[in-house]
């Protein structure tokens, strides 16, 4: 007689583990992601209207060469120390001081905008998608900038008195609609463990992570990382201090006396940040206007059309990258982005230098060569250097110093922003503007160098153990060794005085 037995694809089905459900909670973390994005769509509007609208506002308030190129930089600068207002004074500016008081008040905005969201992404984001939803901050100043084009050439028609002030004002509509968003946003998760709230952490960790395990094992790191003992639970803690707990560990631990490991990650972040900025991407963005007039191109309709062009590809090509980030690596991106840079720089100061030794002429491949490379430029920046950067550098610290080590890499890369935008000018007449981009071009070469030497690869780790690709400890190893080290000091004390 046949034993009773299951079909083989039922006892299959029967023996295999069942594996947890996997749960559509990217969308939530999706929409904070995009609301907390949607902040630096002001930095971008901003840089890309400038490039058109300093060409009035110079005729208009008759400002020098000097003058326009602290104008073009200062956002930066002043971004280190309220976008809607901001952009309302400078739409209503009479004169120079008021235009650059409308300025400060828009750094102020961008300021908090670029050095909170990335941050505030990575910590809510899963790793599997954390890449692409950081990305989303560089995908905004991308769309930023494209407005910024697009507003130009739609007000370039205007009486020259009022166009300009047109293209500045409609900045405010972005920051007025980032003001109804950004009440529907949940804390991060990793802040509130730091405050010991146990079960808003958890909540929102449910909400974005992609399996309950997953938000379990999420929940379990990040206290670890803050220095809660697993076994201690409930919905309200207290946050047990411990080294590099207080503001001043952190910034001893960070700047003053950091460890082999926290120098290595400092300097990649702070790296990552300067190089971004160092290869020239906002001479490129701010002047493309007087950029394309010296490679051959007249006529503000033409300038202001191939410079919209250049924001549709750049648009594309970051819309491009946030969906390799987590497939491909930040790393090879990286490099290969930077090598694209390169070669591209190279082609565009050829090019230049070409026109200018020719003024008379009109070179036609060396006007194709200018927008060929001025095009591939800023589509190799978007796939892998402009994005990759916040990305980048929003992972690597350790929970209790990313926030200064993030507002530190920001800091960087504004000071760098605004030597580079401040300068262009004055090195174009000094140098010529072929050869700027040659000096960008090397910053470039030293940029990919650097990458490949300092920069690990960080795709699909969790926030909690990236320091370990530096070769730290995690946060229970640290706890053991300093125990341990306290016990021998204890046992050394009791021989001597015995």
């Amino acid at each position: 007689m046949a034993s009773a037995a299951l079909p083989v694809p039922e006892a299959a089905a029967a023996a295999a583990p069942v594996q947890p459900k996997k749960k559509s909670n990217f969308k939530y973390a999706c929409t904070c992601a995009l609301s907390a994005s949607m902040a630096t769509i002001v930095l971008g509007y901003d840089v890309g209207v400038m490039s058109g609208a300093s060409l009035y506002i110079k005729e208009d308030l008759r400002l020098t060469d000097v003058q326009v190129e602290i104008m073009m930089g200062i956002l930066s600068v002043y971004a280190l120390l309220g976008s809607f207002a901001g952009s309302l004074l400078m739409g209503f500016a009479v004169n120079y001081v008021m235009f650059m008081f409308g300025r400060f008040v828009c750094g102020m905005g961008v300021g908090f905008a670029i050095m909170v969201a990335p941050v505030y992404t990575a910590e809510v984001a899963p790793a599997s998608t954390r890449g692409l939803l950081t990305s989303f901050t560089e995908v905004f100043i991308n769309v930023g900038i494209l407005l910024g084009y697009v507003s130009n050439f739609a007000f370039a028609r205007l009486p020259h008195h009022i166009n300009w002030r047109i293209m500045l004002g409609v900045g405010a509509v972005p920051s007025a609609l980032l003001a109804l968003m950004v009440l529907g946003m949940p804390e991060s998760p990793r802040w509130l463990v730091m405050k010991g709230r146990l079960a808003d952490a958890r909540v929102v960790l449910e909400k974005t992570s992609d399996t309950p395990e997953e938000a379990v094992e999420r929940l379990d790191q990040i206290k670890a990382a803050a220095g809660i003992p697993h076994d201690l639970d409930g919905d309200v803690v207290a946050v047990p201090k411990r080294k590099g707990g207080n503001e001043k560990q952190v910034w001893k631990e960070l700047i003053f006396s950091p460890t082999p490991v926290m120098r290595r990650i400092l300097l990649a972040a702070l790296g990552v940040h300067f190089f971004q900025q160092a290869t020239g991407s906002d001479s490129v963005v701010l002047y493309s206007p007087r950029v394309f007039k010296s490679a051959g191109i007249t006529g503000d309709n033409h300038l202001l059309g191939v410079t919209c062009a250049m924001g549709v590809t750049k648009t594309l090509f970051i819309l491009l990258a946030t969906f390799q980030i987590d497939r491909v690596g930040r790393r090879p991106l990286l490099l290969t982005s930077t090598a694209g840079m390169l070669v591209c720089l190279i082609g565009l100061g050829t090019g230049l230098t070409v026109v200018g030794q020719h003024p008379d002429e009109k070179i036609t491949w060396a006007i194709g060569l200018c927008i060929a490379s001025t095009l591939a430029y800023v589509s190799f920046f978007s796939m892998g250097l402009g994005p990759i950067t916040s990305v980048y550098v929003s992972e690597v610290f350790p929970l209790r110093v990313r926030a200064l080590g993030f507002a530190l890499g920001v800091a960087c890369n504004r000071v760098t922003s605004a030597a580079i935008s401040m300068t262009f000018l004055s090195l174009s007449k000094a140098i010529t503007i072929g050869g700027s981009f040659f000096l960008y071009a090397g910053l470039a070469a030293l940029g990919w160098l650097f990458f490949y030497a300092f920069v690990p690869e960080t795709r699909g780790q969790p926030l909690e153990d990236i320091g370990k690709l530096f070769g730290m400890k995690d946060a229970a190893v640290e706890d053991d060794d300093d125990t341990a080290t306290k016990d021998k000091q204890v046992k050394a004390a009791a021989v001597e005085m015995n």
